[in-house]
């Protein structure tokens, strides 16, 4: 896979690199800031960006800016955004931002190699993957929406792992239901949002964020965290 880095820790940058390229990945620019990078992304056409939240030169929200408008520019090109801290608001602006498959996790989870190469290729292949400690500070937004009252007790519960990033099977694991059971719940949880097939964007990050931004929810009652299909 062609990956573009934008990362101003020079460790991180190269560790990157390196753990990138040893797993079969080709890094076609690695770049310490935003200036230029519209440029590269034109030029060197990446498969998937990584970028961190803070970048010179002041480093409060020049990288969560360039994922934005990168959106714009390509709004289907994988995304990968790494932050020290849980940006809530940042985290807030770029997963409303409708577009293509989209990543936002804690640098902390690039030191589990295993977990974080599995993470970039479901990114890469379309799925939405949030840090389950930026689920969680997410989801202390308690304004309720009347919508979320259309639901039972199950399809709350499946959106709430939905909205932390399992997958259907993972999700059919935890509930001990089978998959047709799952989409069919989650069938349903669409319709009950008004979230209708020919909606232009993902629906199943629009029924995550619905749940985020509305309900506040717990997550589930077996324990378990975790939606990208």
């Amino acid at each position: 896979m062609r990956i573009l880095i934008c990362e101003d820790s020079v460790l991180l940058r190269e560790g990157l690199i390196r753990l990138l390229e040893d797993s079969g990945h080709e890094v076609v620019a690695a770049l310490a800031d935003t200036s230029g990078l519209a440029e590269a992304v034109v030029e060197t056409r990446p498969e998937l960006c990584i970028l961190d939240v803070r970048l010179p030169p002041t480093f409060t929200d020049e990288g969560i800016r360039a994922a934005l408008a990168i959106r714009a520019q390509d709004p289907a090109l994988p995304l990968l955004v790494l932050s020290q801290y849980v940006e809530e608001r940042y985290a807030s602006d770029l997963i409303s931002a409708q577009g293509g498959p989209l990543g936002y996790l804690l640098k902390d989870r690039v030191a589990d190699v295993a977990e974080f190469l599995e993470s970039v290729a479901r990114i890469a292949e379309g799925a939405t993957v949030l840090d389950p400690e930026v689920v969680a500070q997410l989801l202390t937004r308690r304004n309720r929406d009347d919508r979320m009252l259309r639901l039972t007790e199950r399809e709350r519960t499946v959106l709430a792992l939905i909205a932390e990033g399992k997958s259907n099977q993972a999700i059919a694991g935890l509930l001990f239901l089978s998959e047709a059971s799952v989409e069919k719940h989650i069938t349903s949880i669409f319709q009950k949002l008004g979230f209708e097939q020919d909606e232009s964007g993902n629906r199943r990050v629009l029924a995550a964020l619905a749940h985020i931004e509305n309900t506040g929810g717990a997550t589930p009652s077996n324990g378990q965290s975790g939606a990208g299909r």
